[in-house]
């Protein structure tokens, strides 16, 4: 389907939504520099994966074009080495992330400062592994906000890994460790809020907010965008 979403986050930033429906076949006339994004296909990704790398850019092509922040008319998106979007072509410090989870694309675009995004279909696995990337305190209160076995349990951990790896990418660092590096603040659990965030790099500590919301049943979304002071 076309776009979904379009939302301002700044004058210099928007973040973008695609809800994915096409094959891979129905996305690539979609992609400008179509033969240039052949060699840049993962070999190995299966038609699932090919239709989300494939959606990715085509989200981030349309931002380009309609988000009217003046990007140059020639860009093309790759992959550092590690693994995360860049525009070849943009100008200094403009910048994109990325994320897809099931059948939702979504993308933050900006012409300056910082950004991450990431979206989550809801899965227990989260939850599953919450000793693994929760601080004992965020795991305690993550804890007492739902009864053994709540229907919502699952939302709120992925939830939790969802800002998490908002805030991973903000940082734009290799070796980050979630539990100790990546905190959470308390806030109130509802379907879309802010959750105050700190991370902590050498030995520093700097304040953040982490907006979510949820896209459809069954998915949550979080996003961040900090201008240039």
């Amino acid at each position: 389907m076309p776009l979904h979403s379009l939302q301002r986050l700044s004058p210099t930033a928007v973040l973008g939504l695609w809800h994915l429906t096409e094959t891979p076949a129905e996305l690539w006339p979609l992609l400008p520099q179509a033969s240039t994004y052949q060699t840049l296909l993962p070999a190995t990704a299966d038609a699932r994966r090919q239709a989300q790398w494939l959606s990715g850019r085509v989200l981030i092509h349309r931002l380009l074009s309609e988000a009217e922040l003046a990007f140059p008319a020639e860009i093309q998106v790759r992959n550092d080495a590690t693994g995360r979007p860049w525009l070849v072509g943009a100008g200094l410090g403009d910048t994109v992330s990325l994320s897809h989870s099931g059948q939702w694309v979504a993308a933050v675009l900006a012409r300056g400062g910082r950004a991450g995004v990431d979206v989550e279909e809801i899965r227990d696995k989260a939850q599953r592994l919450a000793s693994k990337f929760l601080a004992p305190g965020e795991w305690a209160a993550a804890q007492a906000a739902h009864s053994p076995g709540a229907a919502d349990a699952s939302a709120h951990y992925t939830l939790l890994w969802s800002a998490k790896e908002t805030l991973y990418k903000l940082a734009a660092q290799r070796g980050i460790i979630f539990k100790t590096q990546l905190l959470l603040g308390e806030f109130e659990w509802r379907e879309a809020g802010e959750i105050p965030a700190t991370l902590v790099l050498s030995g520093a500590e700097t304040r953040h907010c982490i907006c979510y919301s949820q896209p459809s049943p069954g998915y949550v979304l979080t996003y961040c965008h900090e201008p240039i002071p």
